[in-house]
């Protein structure tokens, strides 16, 4: 897929209520920073049907959207992404996939029954992506929206599974910062002027010896990113204000 869009949603009310600390959204950018992309939102929510229903349906509104869904794809009553997932993008039914059915009883036998068996009830058309650590089943759907435990033990080894796939070579990303000694309000006119393909960030702070701000430029045409990082060096230049190059390498 050409320019895919990167979303995480992360299910849980604990999470929320800081019954448990979330540990994807620092795992996800730094994964998808490894391979040259960025997310481009990510939602936390509590255990809504409806919420869940709606926010996967904005997700899959984006153009290009790859989501990584975390939680709530168990057998208790409140594990609703499963049938969420459906009816947000499916007809919202939920049918029995045989393989998943299949390395439930394998795993478990009789224990399988009554409630987790009902891992095997997935929307129409999933594709199972495998669990390193209890072999439990989560899914996909259209290789575009991936459902997976809240466990970070289980579901991060599929993310970078799944962006093996979806990326296999690192794609370049060229960046360059600086930080100058003045308030951001110096350099209004050139991000003004910030051709498009370029991703800059302006990031004032207040120390105890005056302002600072940080300047970021970035983009995947190395020439294009090299420019307009000289058009803010050359305007600091010319309004005599110091500055340092920073290293993100």
């Amino acid at each position: 897929m050409k320019n895919p869009q990167f979303f995480a949603l992360i299910i849980g009310t604990e999470i929320l209520n800081r019954r448990r600390t979330d540990r994807h959204f620092d795992f996800v950018t730094k994964a998808l920073k490894d391979k040259g992309h960025k997310l481009t939102a990510s939602f936390i929510i509590e255990d809504d049907p409806q919420l869940i229903i709606e926010t996967i349906k904005f997700i899959a509104s984006q153009a290009n959207a790859i989501l990584f869904s975390f939680g709530g794809i168990g057998s208790t009553p409140d594990d609703y992404t499963r049938k969420c997932a459906s009816l947000a993008l499916r007809d919202g039914t939920l049918v029995v996939h045989g393989e998943a059915k299949k390395i439930i009883l394998e795993r478990l036998g009789e224990k399988a029954y009554p409630h987790p068996i009902k891992l095997a009830e997935l929307p129409k058309g999933s594709a199972l992506l495998d669990n390193p650590v209890n072999k439990m089943p989560a899914f996909s759907l259209d290789e575009r929206y991936y459902f997976m435990p809240g466990f970070p033990e289980m579901s991060h080894p599929m993310v970078e599974k799944v962006l093996g796939k979806l990326i296999p070579h690192k794609k370049e990303h060229y960046r360059h910062t600086l930080t100058a000694l003045c308030k951001e309000n110096e350099l209004i006119e050139v991000m003004e002027q910030m051709p498009k393909g370029v991703e800059f960030s302006s990031l004032p702070k207040l120390y105890s010896d005056g302002w600072k701000v940080s300047i970021s430029v970035a983009s995947d045409d190395q020439n294009l990113a090299k420019k307009a990082f000289e058009m803010y060096t050359d305007t600091l230049q010319q309004k005599n204000i110091h500055y340092a190059l920073v290293d993100e390498s």
